[in-house]
């Protein structure tokens, strides 16, 4: 279960120098990164905590109010399926243009459609123009984030030693996780410091505009950031990919791009069932108060932050294999506990919830191993179209095939962790793919 080392001949443009301590500058660059990645899914995800009153204010009042979600929930699913082309595109120029530019880009192409939307007039001002532009804006933060989440990562990456990528890759997952417990902190004090009233006339708008500030914010702050030292070295060898680089990543590498979709799924799922899909289960499925429900899920989501940072460190000194393995074992068996055990005291949701976040963060090993399924030449539109192919498909469709199963099994969620987790380790075990 060790991890194939850099092909030296392709990459003797290694990591930095591989094994001295972190600096001042690579701390500056972890910190930058991460603090732009948690305001860009913030922004991504904020639209979920109001979907409600969207569902409200952009659709025509004499429609049923399922009928209203369901539009409202299509057009955020509309920001997923964009991902995939955002991605593959802001990657395209970041293997040919370099890392910083599309790094950049990225988070001002959030930034902007989330200022836009707290600022959009509603179906009342507008009519039907109402509900195409919010969906227009959707899209554009789709193509955003399917550039951020894999640009981060190779960015990251490829300014640290060798030797701390898990470090370094699993601290910016970090960031991102982080930025979901953001959004779920603001919603619940919007809703707790305004009435029902308030929140639909006017409060609702003021996360979006906040995103949106904060975002921008975030573009000057990155202007501070150089360019990766091994596009430098490739841009100076002349060694950039030629042609279509996602192209010649599905000819050449394909064993790598399958495997790093695989992974995506392991992420996903972690992810989508255990922090996004569950306080819907705790509150439908055992009956449990939606105070109490969020409590614990922004403990589990808190935890998997520290989670993420933890095993990103162990993959370091451990490898990424033996630490996903390990980690999919943690969270098979903490997840059956918790799902299992329902319904509990209080303390006790609360504690087998932040166990469960806690190996969730085995997520923050998937990057540290995709990163290193592709040369450096194409390593950006490598890891973009497995990671952005795979989560349109998994991230898309697990809601979905888990309500369907519930309707069979109340603990269908723990036991499609449980077979991810399984798969955690089969690809744990499986060989690493060549790199030609």
């Amino acid at each position: 279960m060790t991890d194939n080392n850099m092909n030296t001949s392709t990459d003797s443009l290694t990591w930095s120098a591989a094994h001295r301590p972190l600096n001042r500058r690579d701390v500056q660059t972890l910190t930058l990164s991460a603090l732009g990645g948690a305001l860009e899914f913030y922004d991504f995800v904020v639209y979920v905590f109001f979907a409600a009153v969207i569902g409200t204010l952009f659709f025509p009042p004499g429609l049923p109010d399922w009928l209203k979600l369901l539009q409202t929930f299509g057009i955020f699913a509309a920001g997923y399926l964009a991902r995939p082309l955002g991605g593959i595109i802001i990657a395209h120029y970041g293997d040919k243009l370099g890392r910083k530019r599309m790094f950049t880009l990225s988070i001002f192409l959030m930034a902007l459609p989330t200022l836009f939307m707290g600022l959009l007039p509603t179906y009342a001002t507008l009519g039907v123009f109402a509900p195409v532009l919010l969906l227009i804006l959707r899209v554009m933060q789709g193509a955003a984030i399917g550039g951020e989440v894999p640009g981060a990562w190779v960015f990251v990456s490829e300014h640290v030693p060798h030797n701390r990528t898990g470090l370094a890759v699993g601290s910016l997952t970090a960031g991102l996780t982080f930025g979901i417990l953001l959004g779920a902190l603001i919603a619940t004090f919007i809703n707790t410091h305004y009435s029902k009233e308030e929140v639909v006339s006017f409060a609702w708008r003021i996360p979006f505009i906040l995103g949106g500030l904060f975002g921008l914010f975030a573009v000057y702050l990155r202007r501070f950031l150089e360019e990766t030292p091994i596009f430098k070295e490739l841009h100076q060898r002349k060694a950039l990919s030629e042609g279509l680089p996602v192209a010649a990543t599905v000819r050449n590498h394909l064993a790598g791009t399958l495997q790093a979709m695989l992974l995506t799924w392991v992420l996903s799922a972690a992810i989508v069932v255990v922090i996004l899909f569950t306080p819907t289960w705790l509150q439908k499925v055992q009956g449990i108060a939606p105070a109490l429900s969020l409590q614990a899920n922004s403990l589990a989501t808190l935890c998997l932050t520290l989670g993420c940072v933890v095993f990103g460190a162990c993959a370091d000194k451990f490898g990424g294999r033996l630490t996903l393995a390990i980690g999919s074992i943690g969270l098979l068996i903490s997840s059956y506990n918790f799902y299992f055990s329902q319904p509990v005291a209080p303390g006790t949701l609360m504690l087998n919830y932040a166990i469960t976040g806690f190996f969730v963060g085995v997520v923050g090993v998937v990057p540290y191993l995709m990163v290193r399924s592709f040369p450096a030449a194409l390593r950006f539109s490598g890891v973009s179209f497995a990671y952005n192919v795979a989560y349109a498909i998994f991230g898309g469709l697990t809601p979905v095939a888990i309500s369907a199963w519930l309707v069979y099994d109340k603990q269908a969620p723990a036991h499609y962790v449980a077979a991810l987790c399984v798969l955690g380790v089969v690809l744990a075990l499986a060989p690493q793919p060549k790199r030609h």
